[in-house]
């Protein structure tokens, strides 16, 4: 009983609703009683006239009301699940009915990349949809091997791991725990992930299906799932013919040699990808391309056999997330075409359908701090892609995350389904369950954005005159406060007010007397 109530507490909006719906069932009622009680043979036109517009408006109002009333509901289921905001009782109500399988209905989206920029983008969409697809790869890239993977023999699974993190329906202890090194002396230098990952593939005697099943376990929103089996190794070559075979050497070695990355590859170069890999491409609604390191994170999952293919093929809308900062030693003066012109060199046209891309209004103190290390804002040329059929998209989507420049999750999301809500629009789409769901989200989301300003606003103000107050009086009033008032006292205008207020006074008194 107790939830019934919740429904008509102020921050619900439901009751102007229900007030409307009830006046619409009171002028249809008063109209139908008005019809039983109607004489035809004394009756006029205007009676007639009357009781008919009764009728139409009650039954026009009571429409109106039934839809923004479902509208508002489902606003509420919406709403109901979002984590962002600190203080929700201002915001929203705790549905009774809703149920989560609502996302179930979300956009099918695949994320392919690696590092942080992947699990940046994988942390804002499941805010919306459950249908989520991570294809990361496996490989450490000719990386020194841990000690762990020594002893267990395990594959690589960093960027595994950082993506269910990402992933987890709730922020709770994930990723303390699949990072944590046991201290025990008989498991003393073991990672938790790799003890965990082997023991779900001796259960299933297959990796792929261990990462498939770890998904349920972990009990993530989407899947995660590994680009190849195969242990792939990157190298660059270079523009002057030299060749770095080692990931962690190619920032180092062109900065020493003073040219530029012409091309990076794989091998083998005729790696598979993993089972579910092809079909998850296949059947996405959109793919979403980086962000993260050009040519270490992002390319090489497209180089892997039939992944840029399928991408090419898919009716999906696919969408390249560009850098905001340069990377010093593999993307130096590069900007926004230069790096779609490194996708497309690599995996040919049709690769990318949308490049998304920030306004670059950073805080010039962080971006000194970037300038320092060589680093600098991607600078937005748009003019020279090879392939004039890319739409772009200028969108504010940086924060400032740990004293470092990011892609903000939240608005990098939100961008991307709005693209989708935008393309179910022009399908005429408009009633479709998940044209709704989205759209409302959409909604929801700007609204309490606005609302997290306003209360960031008060908060400023507020702190402003808390100072004031400290600050009380000015030093120099405080210090020359009796000067100043012995100049005043001196001063003849004001002896001669004084003197005018105590005749006045005087003259009060002695009418009172009399």
């Amino acid at each position: 009983m107790k939830g019934f109530f919740e429904w008509f507490k102020s921050s619900a909006k439901m009751k102007r609703w229900m007030l409307v719906i009830l006046v619409g069932v009171v002028l249809i009622c008063y109209s139908i009683a008005q019809i039983l009680v109607y004489d035809a043979v004394d009756a006029t036109i205007w009676a007639l006239g009357k009781i008919i517009l009764t009728f139409v408006s009650g039954f026009l109002i009571l429409v109106f009301g039934i839809v923004f009333l479902n509208k508002r509901t489902l606003e509420l289921f919406v709403e109901s699940t979002d984590e962002r905001m600190g203080n929700k009782k201002k915001v929203n109500v705790k549905s009774l009915i809703f149920n989560k399988k609502v996302y179930d209905k979300g956009p099918n989206i695949v994320v392919i990349g690696g590092g942080t920029g992947l699990n940046t983008v994988l942390s804002g969409l499941k805010n919306y949809t459950s249908n989520i697809t991570a294809i990361v790869t496996v490989s450490d890239y000719g990386e020194q091997i841990t000690n762990s993977r020594r002893e267990l023999g395990t594959l690589p699974i960093d960027d595994i791991k950082d993506s269910m993190v990402a992933l987890e329906a709730k922020k709770g202890e994930m990723g303390k725990i699949l990072s944590h090194e046991f201290k025990a002396p008989k498991l003393r230098g073991l990672s938790f992930a790799d003890v965990f990952f082997l023991g779900m593939k001796e259960i299933s005697n297959d990796f792929s299906e261990a990462v498939v099943k770890s998904n349920e376990v972990l009990n993530i929103v989407g899947r995660v799932l590994p680009v190849t089996l195969e242990a792939i190794k990157i190298s660059a070559e270079l523009d002057n013919g030299y060749v770095v075979n080692e990931k962690s050497r190619i920032s180092e070695v062109v900065l020493d040699k003073i040219t530029q990355i012409n091309r990076v590859y794989i091998s083998p170069t005729n790696c598979r990808p993993a089972p579910g890999v092809l079909e998850a491409i296949a059947n996405a609604d959109s793919i979403i391309i980086g962000p993260g390191s050009l040519y270490t994170n992002v390319i090489p999952n497209l180089l892997v056999t039939g992944v840029a293919k399928a991408i090419k093929e898919s009716k999906a809308i696919k969408i390249y997330v560009s850098n905001i900062m340069t990377e010093h030693g593999q993307t130096d003066d590069y900007s926004v075409s230069d790096h779609i012109n490194a996708l497309i060199d690599h995996c040919g046209e049709g690769i990318i359908d949308y490049c998304l891309y920030d306004t670059g209004e950073v805080v010039p103190e962080y971006i000194k701090r970037y300038n320092k290390e060589g680093a600098f804002l991607v600078e937005q040329d748009l003019e020279n892609v090879k392939c004039k059929k890319v739409k772009f998209i200028q969108k504010n989507i940086s924060a400032i995350a740990d004293g470092k420049i990011r892609h903000d999750a939240n608005l990098v999301a939100s961008s991307v389904i709005e693209l989708i809500c935008n393309d179910l629009k022009y399908e005429d789409k408009q009633n479709d369950p998940q044209y709704v769901m989205l759209n409302n989200k959409l909604k929801s989301d700007k609204r309490i954005e606005r609302l997290k300003k306003k209360q960031s606003r008060m908060k400023k103000r507020e702190k402003y005159r808390k100072d004031k107050r400290e600050r009380g009086t000015s030093k120099f009033s405080t210090k020359y406060s009796e000067r100043i008032k012995s100049i005043k006292e001196s001063d003849p205008k004001v002896r001669e007010r004084k003197l005018q207020a105590e005749r006045m006074k005087r003259r009060s008194r002695s009418r009172g007397k009399n």
